[in-house]
């Protein structure tokens, strides 16, 4: 429920364009206001949260979303929308970093890859019915019908309580075990030493950007692809934007268990790398060849988020909260950055300039090979006692 109220401000851009008569290089901007409040505030939120857990924290994320929303629908200007938009990416850095520590806290420490890509299936495939529902609701209606995802919100914070209780029964059973949160979190061993921690660190990082600067130029600008180069209607892109979400909500599915089972550094090695030959030839491809290409693009490169984050989670684990925030801190921050540099790059050389330029930067996908292999580096330091 959270991530289909996030899409919905992607999924509107044709109206917003059209409604209000911006430039591409303003949904650019709209998109950099958006994952900009959200990438600056999610590491800082997961520090915070690290030091002092909090139950409430998850609905009150949901709040400032509806608020944001709601603002977004009536906004008479830009700066208006801007602001809207900036509210509900603070609403995703204060809901992210705590909800990916209660996934870890609930998998039991067994299965987290699978626990984490439960979790952020969700969010794909709230992140699919966005634009199906924008197309069903927004296209045909107008802007103002945004207002009527409010219910989803309200249906969203009455969702959270009950998990918000559940953690607040565990923050009380450690607080009367005499053991605080961060205090049972230190006590997991970093796996690798400080050198290769960081390095390893950067490696992601490096991944992230490659990823989601590809990722950026379909989920900001697909839409405005399809109808330029094959004239299709606003509503039908909509409806093949959905499409590809679907793809990334079952990649997403998949890199979390295939991760648990032959090990992170592959899954992370062949989801980036393995999409450049179907991102090269996207922009040279009929419509129904780019539909079936963007799908497989989808379900590849989504696999290597939940992989990146465990991952990543492994290397830091007594920093849960912060590692969860600085990686989909990051990763907003380059999609937004990204959407706002691609936005004025269309509007100087034309849309499909985007998609010759970016079809190789899932190539950086190489350097996930430099990763270490985190079971053999375990299964070495449990054979010495380390």
């Amino acid at each position: 429920m959270n991530d289909t109220l996030q899409s919905i401000i992607s999924a509107a851009y044709p109206i917003l364009k059209d409604d209000m008569a911006l430039s591409f290089g303003q949904i650019g901007l709209i998109t950099l206001v958006y994952q900009s409040s959200a990438s600056v505030f999610q590491p800082l939120t997961g520090l915070y949260f690290d030091k002092r857990p909090s139950p409430w924290s998850l609905p009150a994320g949901m709040a400032f979303t509806l608020a944001g929303l709601l603002s977004l629908a009536f906004a008479p200007t830009l700066p208006w929308v801007l602001a809207s938009v900036f509210t509900i990416g603070i609403g995703s850095s204060v809901f992210h970093p705590e909800a990916s520590r209660l996934t870890s806290l609930a998998s039991g420490g067994g299965r987290r890859g699978l626990a984490q890509s439960l979790f952020q299936v969700g969010g794909n495939l709230g992140g699919s019915l966005g634009p199906l529902l924008a197309a069903l609701r927004i296209a045909p209606y107008g802007r103002r019908h945004i207002a009527d995802f409010a219910i989803i919100a309200v249906i969203a914070i009455c969702a959270m309580l009950p998990v918000s209780r559940w953690y607040r029964r565990r923050l009380t059973a450690l607080k009367q075990g005499g053991e605080g949160m961060t205090e049972a979190a230190t006590t997991a061993s970093r796996p690798l030493p400080v050198r290769k921690t960081v390095t390893s660190i950067l490696i992601l990082l490096m991944l992230i950007i490659s990823k989601y600067i590809y990722t950026a130029s379909l989920s900001s600008f697909y839409t405005f692809y399809l109808i330029e180069k094959f004239g299709v209607s606003v509503q039908r892109s909509q409806l093949l934007l959905f499409v590809f979400a679907i793809s990334t909500a079952a990649g997403t599915l998949l890199g979390g268990p295939l991760g648990d089972r032959i090990g992170r550094r592959y899954v992370i090695w062949a989801s980036i790398l393995g999409v450049a030959p179907f991102a090269i030839m996207m922009p040279h491809a009929s419509l129904e060849w780019t539909v079936g290409l963007t799908f497989c693009i989808g379900l590849i490169i989504s696999s290597a988020f939940p992989a990146i984050l465990v991952y990543a989670q492994e290397l830091l684990p007594y920093r849960l909260g912060l590692v969860s925030g600085l990686f989909f801190g990051f990763a907003f921050g380059v999609a937004g950055i990204a959407s706002a540099v691609l936005g004025n790059m269309a509007d100087i050389y034309g849309i499909e300039a985007i998609y010759n330029v970016c079809a190789y930067m899932p190539l950086a996908g190489v350097v996930a090979w430099f990763l270490p292999d985190l079971k053999r580096s375990q299964a070495r330091s449990a054979k010495t006692g380390g």
